[in-house]
């Protein structure tokens, strides 16, 4: 299988952005923990026109001029439960958070908050895919592939309508 990859700095770090045909398929962490998101080998092209609309849109939504994604997504890997969690995900609205146990309820596997939080860990498209938008059921800041600090400062910038500077 072949990667496109191309790496953006951002407020949150330089992130590497993956696509493979023509959809969207991972942003990763500058210090993402190896093997997270299972991919092949990666080929850099900073031409490559889905990249390059991701890099356009996250540029939007860090400057606090847009709060959804319009990319073509691809949850290739991950198990069926997995990619239930990533689905529930995409319908978390901006500027708001859900509980482990709310995506639990949604995806109708209410038991499964545990897992629920697995596979949150190992969501492929970050930011994206708003992982950085569920909590724990007290409303803590819980563990973010992407550390604590940058969903904190996700989360700021998406409640206080804001902008974060490169």
């Amino acid at each position: 299988m072949s990667y496109t990859c191309k790496t953006i700095a951002t407020p949150v770090g330089q992130l590497t952005l993956v696509a493979r045909q023509m959809k969207l398929v991972a942003v990763l962490w500058e210090n993402d923990r190896p093997g997270r998101v299972p991919l092949g080998p990666l080929n850099h092209d900073p031409h490559d026109p889905v990249l390059c609309e991701a890099e356009r849109q996250l540029g939007e939504y860090f400057s606090g001029h847009r709060d959804t994604f319009d990319l073509p997504l691809d949850f290739h890997y991950g198990t069926e439960f997995q990619k239930q969690v990533w689905n529930a995900l995409l319908t978390i609205p901006y500027g708001q958070t859900r509980s482990y146990r709310d995506i639990a309820a949604q995806i109708g596997r209410d038991k499964a908050v545990r897992a629920v939080g697995a596979a949150n860990g190992r969501n492929p498209l970050s930011i994206v895919a708003p992982c950085h938008r569920v909590v724990g059921a007290t409303g803590q800041l819980t563990g973010f592939a992407g550390g604590l600090r940058a969903k904190a400062l996700l989360l700021a910038l998406e409640t206080k309508q804001g902008e974060l500077a490169a």
